[in-house]
C-alpha cells in the first residue's frame, strides 16, 4: 500500500476529509475524519465496501470507473452536512481513488447567483 502525505491544510480543516485508493483501500483521514468514526477504531487500510450498503457500494463503484462526482446533503445529530465526494487522478490521468470531504452547513445558508 503506498503511503500518503497531504499538507496540514487537510489535517485541520473543520470538515471531515477521507481518501481511498482505486481498490476502495482507505489511505487518508484527516483529524476531523478520525474523529467521526472514532467508534469504529483506526480505519487506514479497511476497505470502504465492507463497511456500506449495496447501494451506496455501488455508488462508490460507479464514482470508480467514470471518474465524477456525488453529492447529497444528511442531518445527523442535529447537524447539517454537505457530502461531496469525487474522484481523484493520478498523473498519468488514471482515476487513483475517491476523496469524501464531509462538510457541516448553518440551517440556513445563503445562495449567490453570480
Amino acid at each position: 500500500m503506498e503511503k500518503w502525505n497531504l499538507p496540514d491544510w487537510a489535517r485541520d480543516m473543520n470538515c471531515a476529509v477521507t481518501v481511498c485508493d482505486e481498490n476502495c483501500r482507505i489511505i487518508y483521514m484527516n483529524d476531523r475524519s478520525r474523529e467521526v468514526f472514532a467508534k469504529h477504531g483506526d480505519l487506514i487500510g479497511q476497505n470502504l465496501l465492507e463497511c456500506h450498503n449495496e447501494r451506496s457500494c455501488a455508488i462508490i463503484r460507479r464514482l470508480l470507473e467514470t471518474g465524477g462526482f456525488n453529492v447529497y446533503s444528511i442531518e445527523k445529530n442535529g447537524i447539517r452536512k454537505i457530502i461531496y465526494q469525487t474522484a481523484w487522478r493520478r498523473d498519468d490521468g488514471r482515476v487513483g481513488g475517491l476523496v469524501e470531504i464531509s462538510m457541516p452547513v448553518p440551517d440556513e445558508m445563503p445562495h449567490y447567483v453570480r
